[in-house]
C-alpha cells in the first residue's frame, strides 16, 4: 500500500497498512512563557545508548520481517531496543502500523489505516514459540474506525500465544476503545497476566498533546479492569519533559491510584521529529529516583519503573512474574466514554478547539 501525504510534515515512508497523513507542523504551539530545548539540541549523558546490534537482535528483526510483523520498539525509536531484543523481550505492534490517532508526542504513522489482517494473532503466536520468548508485550495502534477498535484481535493474540508457547506471560498495552466496556471486557476476558493502558500525560495537557484521547476516560479505564477482574494486574504509563509540573505529576499518580493501578512507568519524552512536541526539560535520574519513592512509599503502587530510558515494556517481564495484584479502587466505571475529545469538538471557523493557553512559535 502506497503511503500519501498532504501539505507536509512528519509522515514515515514505507507504511503499508494505510494512507498515511501528516503529524504536525513545524510551527506547533509552545506552552506560554517555557524555554523549550531546540531540536539539535546535545542530549544529557544519561540519555546515551549503544546502537543495537547483537545476535538475539537481527535473528528477530529478522523474524518479524519474515512473518510481516511490526514491533512498536522500531516504530516509536525505543532507545532500549537493542537490550530488550537481546534478552529475548520484544513488543508486538498489531492491527497494523498507522494509527488514526495523531498523538503529538509519538513516532507511529498517522492515518487512515485500510488494512484489517485477521491472520496476524496467528503469526504473533508462532513468532513467540519460534523465539522462545518468556514474555511478550502486545500492543496496537489506534483503530478508530472498527467497531470494538481491534479488541478482537487482542483477544485472539493472548489466545493465540498461550496455545503456542504455554507458561509465557502475556502484557497488553491498549487503546482507550473510546470506552467501549465490552470491548474492554474481551479483553479481560482473554486472561493477560498485565493490562497496560497509558495515560501518557497529566490533565492540563492531555488536549494538547493527545488530542484523540480523554484523560479520565484512560483513567476509568484502568479502574474498570479491576471491577471486572480484581486479580488482574494492571499498570499505566507516564512521560515526563513535556511541560507539566512536578504538582501534576504528583496530581496524575495520586488519579491513578484512584482506580487501583498496580504498576506505574516514568520516562523522558524524547521528541520524534520537529513536527512533534518539543522537550520542555531534561529530567534528571535523582527526580525519577524520587517519583519512585513517592510512588511506592507515599502513594502505595505495587510498583513504580522510574528512569530516563523507561518505557512501557521495560523490565516488564520481572514485573509480570514478581508483582502481585491489588482489589479494584474507587474509580471502577469508564467516564466520559461519550465526550466527544478536543480535536472532535469544531469551532466557529472550522478549526478544533484547543483548550490550552499557547503562543505558537519555531520550536526548532
Amino acid at each position: 500500500m502506497r503511503s500519501e501525504t498532504k501539505g507536509g510534515g512528519y509522515a514515515p515512508t514505507g507504511k503499508n497498512t494505510g494512507v498515511v497523513k501528516p503529524k504536525g507542523r513545524t510551527d506547533l504551539p509552545v506552552l506560554d512563557g517555557r524555554d523549550v530545548v531546540p531540536i539539535d539540541g546535545r542530549k544529557p549523558s544519561w540519555l546515551k545508548v549503544r546502537s543495537p546490534g547483537g545476535s538475539n537482535y537481527r535473528r528477530l528483526k529478522s523474524l518479524m520481517r519474515g512473518q510481516r510483523l511490526h514491533s512498536v520498539c522500531e516504530e516509536a525509536g525505543c532507545p532500549n531496543i537493542g537490550e530488550c531484543w537481546e534478552a529475548g523481550t520484544a513488543t508486538f505492534l498489531i492491527l497494523g502500523d498507522v494509527c488514526t490517532r495523531a498523538c503529538k508526542y509519538c513516532a507511529i504513522a498517522h492515518g487512515m489505516p485500510t488494512e484489517l489482517d485477521a491472520d496476524e494473532p496467528r503469526r504473533v503466536a508462532e513468532a513467540v514459540a519460534e523465539l522462545e520468548l518468556e514474555h511478550v508485550v502486545i500492543t496496537s495502534v489506534n483503530r478508530d474506525e472498527l467497531a470494538g477498535g481491534g479488541a478482537a484481535i487482542f483477544a485472539e493474540t493472548i489466545r493465540r500465544v498461550r496455545e503456542a508457547r504455554p507458561g509465557c506471560t502475556i502484557e497488553v498495552l491498549t487503546p482507550d476503545f473510546k470506552g467501549d466496556e465490552a470491548a474492554l471486557r474481551a479483553v479481560v476476558d482473554a486472561r493477560p497476566d498485565i493490562f497496560n493502558h497509558n495515560l501518557e500525560t497529566v490533565e492540563r495537557l492531555h488536549p494538547w498533546v493527545r488530542p484523540g484521547g480523554r484523560y479520565w476516560r484512560s483513567i476509568s479505564l484502568l479502574g474498570a479492569i479491576k471491577r471486572m477482574d480484581p486479580s488482574m494486574l494492571t499498570k499505566s504509563g507516564v512521560i515526563l519533559g513535556m511541560g507539566e509540573e512536578p504538582e501534576e505529576i504528583r496530581q496524575s499518580l495520586e488519579d491513578l491510584r484512584k482506580a487501583a493501578v498496580d504498576i506505574v512507568t516514568l520516562g523522558q519524552y524524547l521528541r520524534p521529529s520537529a513536527q512533534h512536541v518539543p522537550v520542555d526539560r531534561w529530567v534528571t535520574p535523582d527526580e525519577f529516583a524520587e517519583w519512585k519513592r513517592v510512588g511506592e512509599q507515599e502513594l502505595g503502587f505495587r510498583h513504580v519503573e522510574s528512569g530516563p530510558l523507561v518505557r512501557s515494556s521495560y523490565h516488564a517481564e520481572t514485573q509480570a512474574r514478581t508483582v502481585s495484584a491489588g482489589g479494584p479502587g474507587e474509580i471502577t466505571e469508564v467516564l466520559e466514554a461519550d465526550v466527544p475529545a478536543p480535536s472532535e469538538v469544531i469551532g466557529p471557523g472550522g478549526q478544533p478547539l484547543v483548550q490550552i493557553e499557547a503562543r505558537v512559535s519555531k520550536a526548532s
